[in-house]
C-alpha cells in the first residue's frame, strides 16, 4: 500500500489549519467518471471493437474457418485486454489519490499519482466559479482566477477546464451532488468577503453551463 500521504495531518491537506479557518467539505471524484472522461476508456473500447470487427470480416472474406480466426485473433484480444485494464486501474488510482477540499478561505486540490502536488486557491483570487451538471447529479466546478503564477495547464490536468489552455481553471471533477457543493462554495465565497450571496439558479437536468455567484478579489493561486 502507498503511504506517499501520511503526513498529511488532515487527508486532503498539507497542513492542519490556521487558527479561525474551517473545513466545510471534501470530496474525490468517481474512478469510473476519470477513466471515461478523462483516460476515454469507451473510444477505446470502441477502437479495438472496431479492429475485431475488421479481422472477423477479412478472415471471412479471405475464406478462414471461424476457429482459425479466433486464434489469430488472441494477441490482440490480449491487447485490448491489457490496455482496459490499464486505464481502469490508472483511473483508480487518479480518484483515489485526488481530493478537494473547501474551506471558509480557499478551495485546496491534491492530486496526482506519481508527482503528488497540492494547489491552493485563496478565495480573494476566485473571480468565477461555473458547474457543469450531469443527469445524475454530480458535475465538474471550474474555478475562474485571476492567475495561477507558474501553474501550466499540464500541471493541473486532469483537475483543470478543457481546452482553457492559455489561462488554465481549476476544476473540481466529477463532484458528487455538485449542485449543493457549488452552493456551499457561493456562500463560502461571500461570507469571506463579508458581502450577501446573490441566488443562484436551480440546477438543470442537463449539463448547463451555470455560474455561482463569487464576490470580486485578486491575487495568485500558489501550488
Amino acid at each position: 500500500m502507498s503511504h506517499e500521504f501520511d503526513f498529511e495531518p488532515i487527508p486532503g491537506l498539507p497542513a492542519n489549519l490556521p487558527e479561525g479557518e474551517k473545513l466545510l467539505w471534501q470530496g474525490s471524484p468517481s474512478a469510473t467518471d476519470i477513466a471515461r472522461r478523462v483516460l476515454h476508456i469507451d473510444l477505446v473500447a470502441v477502437y479495438f471493437a472496431a479492429l475485431m470487427t475488421w479481422r472477423l470480416c477479412a478472415g471471412l472474406y479471405d475464406g478462414h474457418a471461424l476457429s482459425q480466426i479466433a486464434v489469430d485473433s488472441i494477441p490482440l484480444a490480449g491487447m485490448t485486454v491489457a490496455s482496459l485494464a490499464i486505464l481502469a486501474v490508472l483511473g483508480r488510482l487518479m480518484a483515489r489519490t485526488t481530493i478537494y477540499s473547501i474551506t471558509s478561505r480557499r478551495v485546496v486540490m491534491r492530486f496526482g499519482v506519481a508527482l503528488p502536488m497540492t494547489v491552493n486557491v485563496p478565495f480573494k483570487a476566485i473571480q468565477s466559479a461555473d458547474v457543469a451538471l450531469r443527469p445524475d447529479g454530480s458535475g465538474d466546478i471550474a474555478l475562474g482566477v485571476d492567475s495561477l503564477g507558474k501553474l501550466t495547464y499540464l500541471h493541473l490536468w486532469p483537475n483543470t477546464r478543457p481546452w482553457h489552455l492559455r489561462k488554465p481553471q481549476p476544476q473540481l471533477r466529477s463532484v458528487p451532488d455538485a449542485q449543493n457543493v457549488a452552493a456551499l462554495l457561493s456562500r463560502a465565497l461571500h461570507a469571506n468577503a463579508g458581502s450577501p450571496e446573490k441566488a443562484t439558479r436551480p440546477a438543470a437536468a442537463v449539463r448547463p453551463a451555470q455560474s455561482v455567484t463569487a464576490p470580486s478579489g485578486a491575487a495568485t493561486a500558489s501550488a
